[in-house]
């Protein structure tokens, strides 16, 4: 429910997409529950799952972001299954198996690819993204997951680059090389955290990194660091609230182990007036931490099946 016009930001976390698309939290990402595609998936799924055996024989209990920096730690076999395991795990309601030529083909859809439609969780993404476009100063998200390009198509946003062109071609079937994917939207998106579309030094307009494993991502441990190779979407993302009067958090908890983009909020979310939290669990005490003079009220989520405009249940300020 967007309500009046104000230049508004969004900040979406993990429970944004455990909301529009069922994709897991931390805490439920090591399900190991999908099938691998061939040899190399195969062996990559044992590995990550015999560490995850050995973590937890050795360490009941204990959160699934201590288990990936102990495997970050480990040999290097170890440490490529964890982080394939972690970016294919996300990429998984987007993947698409089919036969062509006589083979046994997959890859991570196209963010133009009309059967993305057929994900329940874009559609879901998209009539929540819609309402706020027109006030939107952009879209900053601690999610590796491609739901919110997904939902808004190249046409819908940049990464601070005008036209910027990615690498390979557009949507299947009608691309040609000669015609290569570009981002043509109005809408800034910073992904702090990185992406499954990037790998080092290029940005794809598919997520084929989490099939390939080389995803340029933080990888999700306690005291996050941010990456040299993503600052300009730190840039971006300042920008973005420092244009901001609003700021709309879904599904962002505030970690107070994630310390250096907290400090990040703190510093460009200075002339933020108003904050709505979306959220089933209470983060005001959080929220009032950084931006001590903002007013902040708490939504319930939005049904996703109905997506009503309206708030079903909003606390007391």
């Amino acid at each position: 429910m967007p309500g009046k016009a104000s230049p508004t930001a969004l900040l979406l976390g993990a429970g944004f997409s455990k909301w529009a698309a069922g994709l897991p939290l931390a805490s439920e990402l090591f399900d190991f529950g999908f099938e691998p595609f061939g040899p190399r998936d195969r062996r990559w799924l044992s590995v990550a799952r015999d560490a995850k055996g050995v973590w937890d024989a050795r360490h009941p209990g204990e959160p699934a972001e201590a288990f990936v920096g102990w495997a970050l730690l480990q040999p290097a076999e170890v440490r490529k299954a964890v982080l394939w395991y972690i970016v294919h795990r996300l990429s998984r309601p987007w993947i698409w198996e089919e036969v062509h030529a006589g083979r046994r083909r997959r890859h991570v859809l196209n963010m133009d690819d009309g059967r993305k439609w057929q994900v329940p969780g874009t559609v879901v993404a998209r009539d929540f993204l819609e309402p706020w476009l027109p006030d939107l100063t952009g879209v900053v998200t601690t999610n590796y997951d491609l739901l919110v390009e997904y939902a808004l198509g190249m046409r819908g946003f940049h990464h601070g680059v005008d036209g910027e062109r990615l690498a390979g071609r557009g949507a299947y079937p009608i691309s040609q090389w000669r015609n290569p994917a570009a981002l043509r939207g109005k809408t800034a998106l910073a992904k702090v955290h990185g992406s499954i579309s990037w790998s080092m030094g290029r940005r794809h307009p598919d997520g084929r990194a989490a099939i390939h494993g080389d995803a340029l991502i933080v990888p999700p441990v306690h005291e996050k660091q941010p990456l040299s190779e993503l600052r300009d979407p730190w840039a971006l993302a300042g920008r973005i609230l420092d244009d901001a009067r609003r700021l709309v958090v879904f599904g962002f908890a505030f970690n107070p182990c994630d310390e250096a983009f907290l400090g990040h909020l703190r510093r460009h979310g200075r002339s933020i007036e108003e904050i709505v939290i979306m959220d089933c669990a209470s983060r005001r005490d959080r929220a009032a931490g950084i931006w001590p003079e903002a007013r902040v009220e708490e939504w319930n989520p939005p049904k996703p099946r109905a997506m009503e405009r309206q708030v079903v249940v909003q606390r007391s300020s």
